[in-house]
């Protein structure tokens, strides 16, 4: 084996472990979350929904968040974000709900964001959008299912529960915990008080910063791997015999 084929092969193993490395943090970030998760019942909680875009070749272009029908939100205001359009629907709830002794019949059931023309949250992006809503239900945990619309027509739904053991399903849904606690674990680790944006900044620096340990930790594992894989290449080659090599080259006279 030549000197040009072991450095070809050791440099594939290389770049394989590098690509291996810059992709685990990704995947540890991706996923479409709101924060925070735990918000107190009757507050008005500024909820920011983070949306990466996890596909290689196409955009996000829209996103529609599903507001909760039998424990609806009484009022739903949103954060304007250039290049979107965004529209906050109100509908007839399917049955009449109390809220403080006050019969409600229609509530926000949805918020959609639509990106103008020639806009998108591009590969390797992502893009926060921003909503206040309240009165916060006084009930367990409000499940949001979130629809991630790509500029290839994919549409990914985010609308799987989380169960209470906090094994993460494979597309799981953004979810308040106002009564009940997040799972421990995870994405879920860290609960907020919506009261307060200085507590708010700090769990979403203190997620990031853990999820961007993991998967930098395993990155430089695999480039761990890649590199002693180069040295093996290098030592198989350096020791092998000089007359074997001198006898090839002899054959070939």
């Amino acid at each position: 084996m030549t000197i040009r084929t072991l450095s070809a092969r050791a440099g594939i193993t290389l770049g394989a472990a590098a690509v291996l490395a810059l992709a685990v943090p990704l995947a540890a970030s991706a996923h479409v979350r709101v924060n925070p998760e735990q918000v107190e019942a009757g507050s008005y909680a500024t909820l920011t929904f983070k949306v990466p875009t996890e596909s290689a070749t196409a955009g996000t272009v829209k996103l529609v968040v599903d507001l909760p029908t039998d424990t609806p939100f009484t009022s739903v205001s949103y954060q304007p974000l250039v290049g979107w359009t965004t529209e906050v629907t109100t509908s007839t709830l399917p049955k009449p709900v109390e809220i403080s002794g006050t019969t409600v019949t229609e509530a926000p059931t949805s918020v959609t964001w639509t990106a103008d023309p020639g806009v998108q949250i591009a590969p390797g992006q992502f893009q926060q959008f921003v909503v206040s809503a309240g009165a916060v239900p006084d009930t367990g945990s409000i499940v949001l299912p979130t629809h991630q619309y790509y500029s290839d027509g994919k549409v990914v739904d985010w609308a799987e529960a989380t169960p209470a053991s906090g094994d993460e399903p494979e597309f799981p849904a953004p979810t308040l915990y106002v009564n009940d606690q997040a799972p421990s674990g995870g994405h879920h680790g860290t609960a907020v008080s919506a009261a307060s944006a200085g507590d708010h900044g700090s769990a979403s620096a203190s997620d990031s910063s853990q999820t961007a340990t993991v998967g930098l930790g395993l990155g430089i594992a695999g480039l761990a791997l890649g590199a002693i894989a180069l040295v093996v290449a290098v030592l198989a080659l350096t020791r092998r015999p000089r007359g074997s090599a001198a006898g090839v080259t002899g054959a070939k006279r």
